[in-house]
């Protein structure tokens, strides 16, 4: 038969299922025939001692040939007997046939006891015990007293158990229950055994989608299957880690090569306007140059935001990292005859990168003060633990058809946000990184005032 190794988790489950199993079978089949109010097999040490009490009578009244005087002595050898002598058993002698021929049994719960266990017994079995109360008898064994075959018996004041097993083997539901409630702790075991490393996993799991790459040593204990699977996880965060580590000195190599050859180009424009003067062609070159620099340098800034799962993670109250950008925001609407308008920040904590959660509202506000009108709202919310921010204006917006576009990269509207503004088509890109790299969402729809509105959430503390 195939037995599992208790050190896996089919192991486990498979030795504390059996265990449970023998557990409510024993309980609910022995433990009722267990019962000591039900007529039960003597123990040898028990029967020997019942034997030499027989033989220590017999030998006592070997010379008496009067029953009645016999009879007469074992109730005052009886009478002598204390409540606390319980060594010392009460002896009832009856015929063979079960008729009770000892004198005044008292008090009569003690008959009536003797009564029951002569009529419920074989005569010809061994002999058997059975409690009565706090009261047990037991018998009968063969003696001879006055030349005549009699049967002996004995009285024992006995404990017994307590009321509340008692009680239990009078209900067999509530048996049942107590069995299944003593096998409990059995389960919760299991069931701990199981959860522990899941949650340690599911932690990890978390770990990683907020970006934290860490390997975790915990997760290699445990069962076999669950040290297997942890030794797997772990090697695959050490794998993005080289793969995370590479891809960063990719993006700071590309960022060196493309600036050289930039610069280098913007200063041969500039000794070739100061030899030859102003021209049109010459102003193209730098302004496209310009224009180039800007959009390397927020395109490597995407791909750093994409691809750094290592942003250093801060718990900040959400007023120290934007109330200064929706100030200085609101200073320069100001200056462009345009107005700012934003509620309280929430006075609640966030746990993320604050360079880019700064990043993140600054591109949006910036966004909507330049194609505004000359009204922009900001809106702040807090349920359940989730923020929600809302950046509308009352500019042209942008059409319903593209309104999911708008944060891929490169994108540009067609109508009023088109290249000549100068965009890159990457500051909502970046700003979408940010927020999904946050554990957050974003979205744009048409804002009641007649341009765009921008709403994100993101998880607060």
């Amino acid at each position: 038969m195939f037995l599992p190794k208790l050190n896996s988790l089919y192991g486990r489950i498979f030795a504390i299922f059996w265990l449970t199993l023998v557990i409510v079978v024993v309980g609910v089949l022995a433990v009722p025939n267990m019962d000591p109010r039900k007529s039960r097999n003597i123990p040898p040490e028990m029967h020997q001692h019942m034997t030499d009490s027989r033989d220590m009578l017999m030998g006592r009244f070997v010379n008496e040939n009067d029953l009645n005087h016999i009879l007469s002595r074992l109730k005052r050898i009886d009478a002598r007997r204390t409540p606390g002598d319980k060594h010392r058993p009460d002896f009832y002698i009856t015929t063979l046939e079960g008729k009770i021929i000892s004198q005044d049994i008292r008090p009569k719960a003690k008959y009536r006891a003797l009564k029951n266990f002569t009529s419920s017994i074989d005569f010809d079995a061994k002999p058997t015990q059975r409690a009565y109360g706090h009261y047990q008898i037991a018998g009968p064994v063969p003696i001879v007293l006055a030349k005549q075959r009699l049967l002996l018996y004995f009285g024992f004041d006995w404990q017994g158990p307590p009321p509340f097993l008692m009680r239990l083997l009078d209900h067999p539901i509530q048996l049942l229950l107590f069995i299944i409630l003593l096998s409990t702790p059995c389960l919760l075991w299991l069931a701990w055994a199981l959860s522990k490393p899941a949650q340690r996993f599911a932690q990890a799991a978390n770990r990683v989608a907020q970006g934290n790459f860490i390997v975790d040593p915990s997760l290699e204990k445990g069962t076999s299957e669950f040290r297997s699977a942890g030794q797997s996880f772990n090697q695959m965060v050490e794998a993005v880690n080289s793969m995370i580590s590479g891809q960063q000195r990719l993006l700071s190599d590309i960022s060196h090569e493309l600036r050289s050859p930039l610069t280098r180009l913007r200063m041969a424009t500039s000794l070739a306007v100061r030899k030859q003067g102003q021209s049109a062609e010459l102003e193209r070159i730098d302004t496209e140059t310009q224009r180039l620099e800007q959009m390397i340098g927020e395109l490597l800034e995407l791909s750093r935001m994409q691809t750094d799962s290592h942003m250093s993670r801060e718990i900040q109250p959400l007023s120290s990292l934007w109330e200064e950008i929706l100030s200085d925001a609101q200073f320069e609407a100001e200056q462009l005859n345009k107005s700012l308008q934003f509620n309280d920040i929430p006075n609640v904590s966030i746990s993320g990168s604050p360079n880019l959660l700064m990043s993140a509202l600054e591109n949006i506000v910036r966004n909507a003060i330049k194609y505004g009108n000359n009204v922009i709202k900001v809106t702040f919310k807090t349920q359940d633990g989730q923020l929600t921010v809302t950046v509308e204006d009352n500019g042209a917006g942008v059409p319903d058809s593209e309104l999911s576009q708008i944060f891929r990269p490169f994108y540009r509207v067609s109508t009023a946000r088109d290249r000549d503004s100068g965009g890159t088509g990457l500051g909502l890109a970046i700003t979408e990184s940010a927020i999904r790299q946050h554990s957050g969402t974003i979205s744009a729809s048409r804002s009641k005032l007649g341009g765009l509105l921008v709403t994100f959430t993101l998880p607060v503390m």
